[in-house]
C-alpha cells in the first residue's frame, strides 16, 4: 500500500499546463496566467507564465513556449560548458522526448529533451555534462565518470534529484 500511496503522490505532483498552476521553469515555480486580453502568445514575468488567447490554447501555447525557451537557454549552457572543457558538438538538437533526458550520437551530436529546461541548474549542469562527456568516453566506464566529475561536482544531488522528480516532468504536458 505504501508504494501505491507513493505513486500516487508523485502522479499528483506532475506539472500540468493549465491556468493557476505553478511549473518550474529552470528550477524556479512560475504560475500559468491566463491573459486572454494581451497578445503574444506566452511570455515570462516576474514570477509569472503570461499566456494570452483563449484558455483552450493554454496547455499548447506553454508547451510551445518551453520548447521554444529551451531551444535558447540549452543551446546556450551546452556552448559555455563547451568552451570551458573543449568538448565541441557537432550539433546541439532539443527534442520531444519522454523517455531520456539526452543523448550523444557517434557523430557528436548531444540531443537534450525539452524537458530539461523545468529541472533546476545543478541537474541541468550535471545533464549537459554528462552528455558532453560522451565526446570522449561512449560509453559509461570509469574514465566517463572521471570526465564527468572533471565537468560538474553535482553528479550526486543530481542523480537524487533525477531519481526523486525527473520522472515527474519526463510526464508534463
Amino acid at each position: 500500500h505504501t508504494w501505491i500511496r507513493e505513486r500516487l503522490q508523485r502522479l499528483e505532483k506532475t506539472p500540468s499546463f493549465s491556468a493557476n498552476n505553478s511549473i518550474p521553469i529552470e528550477g524556479k515555480p512560475y504560475l500559468i496566467t491566463h491573459a486572454p486580453e494581451q497578445l503574444g502568445g506566452a511570455w515570462l514575468e516576474n514570477n509569472r507564465l503570461m499566456v494570452s488567447g483563449d484558455l483552450t490554447f493554454i496547455n499548447r501555447r506553454v508547451a510551445d513556449f518551453l520548447r521554444t525557451h529551451a531551444a535558447t537557454v540549452l543551446k546556450r549552457e551546452v556552448q559555455d560548458m563547451a568552451l570551458m572543457t573543449h568538448l565541441h558538438p557537432s550539433r546541439v538538437d532539443i527534442r520531444d522526448t519522454s523517455s531520456r533526458w539526452g543523448s550523444c550520437s557517434a557523430s557528436g551530436r548531444i540531443m537534450l529533451s525539452w524537458r530539461v529546461i523545468m529541472a533546476p541548474d545543478l541537474v541541468r549542469h550535471y545533464l549537459i555534462a554528462h552528455e558532453l562527456s560522451h565526446l570522449k568516453h561512449m560509453n559509461h566506464g570509469p574514465l566517463f565518470w572521471q570526465q564527468v566529475s572533471r565537468i560538474t561536482p553535482h553528479k550526486h544531488q543530481a542523480e537524487t534529484w533525477l531519481r526523486q522528480k525527473g520522472a515527474l516532468l519526463l510526464h508534463a504536458k
